[in-house]
């Protein structure tokens, strides 16, 4: 299904945000955290964070509403390498009002196809990231 419904559109300056933090040459953890304004129907820059482990990035998320997240983040390969992979999360966690689910599942697509991202990660109930071994987005790395 590569056409779909588009609820909500980027904000163009989120857009160019989204594009400089594919590039950034820092190497520590980063996130953007995006929500939906709902008068404007546009994916929107909630907060930024440079140096930010999974665990405070999940303590950051608010507990009943949903919002998108770009994380990069320091990976070790079993071989040695070190990259910095963008990962692409929607947190909806259970209690969300229907509306507010319904108007960010419609949008993630355009979302990821704006920020060119290839690794998703949908998180639903609750955010239990215990450390970086368990981060979502580890799974296929190599």
């Amino acid at each position: 299904m590569s056409e779909s419904l588009v609820v909500c559109d980027v904000a163009e300056d989120l857009v160019e945000k989204l594009r400089k933090f594919r590039f950034r040459k820092e190497t520590n953890n980063a996130a953007i955290i995006m929500k939906i304004d709902k008068d404007k129907q546009l994916v929107v820059l909630d907060e930024e964070h440079e140096g930010i482990s999974p665990d405070e990035l999940k303590d950051e998320l608010p507990e009943r509403q949903p919002r998108f997240i770009v994380y990069s983040y320091k990976y070790q390969h079993e071989d040695g390498r070190v990259s910095y992979p963008l990962c692409f999360i929607f947190s909806s966690p259970v209690g969300c009002k229907p509306e507010q689910q319904m108007m960010y599942a419609g949008s993630k697509n355009k979302l990821v196809q704006t920020a060119e991202l290839t690794k998703e990660q949908m998180l639903r109930r609750d955010l239990r990231w215990t450390h970086t071994d368990n981060f979502p987005c580890d799974s296929n790395q190599d």
